[in-house]
């Protein structure tokens, strides 16, 4: 394994930095008040939020009764935004792409200058009622399956039998080379977390609502009715997406990955090899994460820098953060670049 030393030698100075926004997870409002209160970027964004929303974002998401309410998903966007403009000040890089697994997305929009941050929150918050309303009435009996040291080949032959059974599911999300999240019915979950323990897997939790389905295109077209009301300008840095790796450099190919993530799954191992294909070496992950940041295809394939509240609350100097300038082509891949493993 190439080391953080190695790695700065091939490339020079500190890498090609990339900024990966995670997906959400279920985040309670003490974990991150203190960071949201008292940063001052996070202070800064969250008066824009509260002008964008008409509310106060800090006092309802402290009041929210469920892991993922709008305010929630607000205030998660709020954070992984903050802490991106605080990591490039304070450990000194130009990020030269972004990339963000699902919920992420938005984050990665934002910060490539896609959307403005006002837009984003009144934007999050928006797809955040449209999913509410759909899946009260629809798919009201699909879970998403989450479920770790579970062999690719072996996971094939289950889904098999699904099929044979006439049984529908969906591949929701391929995080890493074993590590999934299936979307099924709700009276085959029992069965189907069986069949993973006998493959010798681990299922860990069941997502409701259920997420990245082609079944949920309805869905889709209700976003797309919502993304209407919102101007998108080309990014300034490419933006990875996360279903299958490609670099997207237009405010169209933008929108339309915000899109798809409703209907296409998350194969985050595609979006690291489109970000080592823009010869990136480090990533920065920016936001709470216990997840993306961590898994054996992103530290394999990169130094890995996380831009967590807990570091941000660190006392460190750091350089006034300003937006990318617009990029004009995509960076060339580097014979050089060396990537770890």
């Amino acid at each position: 394994m190439t080391s953080s030393a190695d790695t700065a030698a091939a490339t020079g100075a500190a890498g090609r930095t990339a900024l990966v926004f995670p997906g959400m997870s279920a985040l309670k409002y003490a974990d991150v008040a203190r960071f949201m209160l008292t940063n001052p970027i996070a202070r800064r964004l969250r008066e824009e939020a509260d002008d964008a929303l008409g509310y106060c974002l800090a006092d309802h998401y402290r009041d929210a009764e469920e892991d993922y309410a709008e305010s929630a998903q607000a205030a998660f966007l709020l954070n992984c935004t903050a802490l991106a403009q605080w990591a490039v000040g304070a450990f000194g890089f130009t990020p030269v792409a972004c990339a963000g697994p699902s919920f992420g997305a938005k984050a990665a929009a934002c910060f490539s200058g896609a959307l403005g941050f006002a837009d984003t929150i009144r934007l999050t918050v928006e797809l955040a009622r449209c999913e509410q309303d759909y899946f009260r009435t629809e798919h009201t009996d699909v879970v998403t399956q989450s479920f770790v040291r579970t062999p690719e080949e072996g996971l094939r032959e289950l889904l098999a039998g699904m099929d044979a059974r006439g049984q529908w599911y969906e591949v929701s999300c391929h995080v890493d080379r074993d590590f999934f999240m299936v979307s099924l019915r709700e009276p085959g979950l029992d069965a189907f977390t069986a069949g993973i323990r006998a493959l010798g897997g681990l299922p860990l939790y069941a997502m409701r609502p259920p997420m990245h389905c082609a079944a949920f295109a309805p869905l889709r077209e209700r976003a797309a009715a919502v993304l209407d009301g919102f101007t998108f300008a080309d990014p300034a840095l490419p933006v990875v997406r996360d279903q299958d790796g490609a670099a997207v450099t237009t405010a169209a190919g933008v929108r339309e990955m915000l899109l798809d993530g409703f209907v296409r799954p998350v194969r985050w191992p595609d979006a690291v090899r489109g970000l080592r294909d823009l010869a990136v070496t480090r990533v920065c992950v920016a936001g709470p994460d216990t997840l993306w940041g961590r898994v054996p295809c992103t530290v394999e394939a990169f130094d890995v820098l996380a831009a967590s509240p807990r570091a941000a609350l660190r006392p460190r100097r750091y350089a006034p953060w300003a937006p990318p300038a617009p990029v004009t082509a995509l960076a060339p891949v580097s014979a050089a670049a060396s990537v770890k493993g």
